[in-house]
């Protein structure tokens, strides 16, 4: 007769809830508080005290509502990026925009914050768009007065970004007016890391397709892993964030030369 599999030990340290959080958190990719506490039959205060102390331990990333299993080689779903600090994102959009006049030239990244810079910029006039986003051609396409230009190179379904060495070779092309850069993570160093090696000669041909290039970012990005550096923040004129951790990352950001650009409060 076949014995019943036996559940899981807990990791040591760990309550067996917070095991089952991590356990679901590292099935589903993110996991909001409303979910964790009906699943398992607790308070929402209780969740978010599991939460903050499974985020010390270094296990999980805070998201607002929720958390994310933390891992330096795979990033979340693009539907949970996407509705994860909509807000932030669009108070990080309306910053970028305010600095971008009628009649301008804009290469448009890949990425959730660089999609909400996409939507600010829906109201201007007589724009020429390159992007390798298909959602950003979405997002732009019904506005009178913008072309858009999307790069060649494959498509990956996941998100809708176009990548590889063909997106890059077809970026360098271009001297635009303003290129908005999105991140996966930056390190205290001034590093920006992404996920994938294949990303780095993209990063490096927006960065250098432009005049001004704007890297944006939210909060969540700062200190997150991920094991590839793709580029260096002294590469970009400025830095757009919703806050920042703490003042030494203000201290630690100033030496890479970006202008920072705080939309809102200054801490997380």
């Amino acid at each position: 007769m076949t014995r019943p599999a036996s559940p899981a030990p807990a990791a040591p340290g760990l309550l067996p809830r917070q095991h089952d959080i991590v356990q679901w958190a590292k099935q589903r990719g993110f996991v909001t508080i409303d979910a964790l506490a009906e699943r398992l039959n607790v308070t929402t205060q209780t969740i978010r005290r599991d939460i903050n102390f499974l985020c010390e331990q270094g296990i999980l990333s805070r998201f607002h509502g929720g958390a994310a299993f933390r891992s330096s080689i795979a990033n979340l779903p693009y539907e949970t990026r996407r509705d994860s600090l909509a807000q932030e994102k669009r108070r990080i959009a309306q910053r970028v925009a305010a600095e971008i006049n009628d009649n301008a030239s804009i290469f448009i990244d890949i990425g959730t914050t660089a999609e909400a810079v996409a939507m600010e910029l829906a109201g201007k006039r007589n724009m020429r768009v390159v992007t390798n986003n298909l959602n950003v051609v979405d997002i732009l396409g019904a506005s009178e007065g913008v072309e858009i230009i999307v790069t060649g190179g494959a498509v990956r379904v996941a998100d809708r970004a176009i990548t590889g060495t063909a997106a890059a070779a077809f970026i360098r092309q271009f001297h635009l007016d303003y290129a908005i850069l999105g991140v996966v993570a930056v390190s205290q160093e001034g590093n920006v890391m992404d996920f994938f090696m294949e990303e780095e000669p993209v990063t490096q041909a927006i960065l250098g397709c432009a005049r001004h290039a704007y890297i944006v970012a939210d909060h969540s990005k700062f200190g997150r892993e991920a094991m590839v550096k793709v580029a260096h923040l002294s590469q970009a004129e400025a830095l757009f964030t919703d806050a920042l951790p703490d003042e030494d990352w203000a201290a630690r950001l100033a030496e890479t030369g970006a202008r920072l650009v705080v939309a809102g409060g200054e801490r997380a």
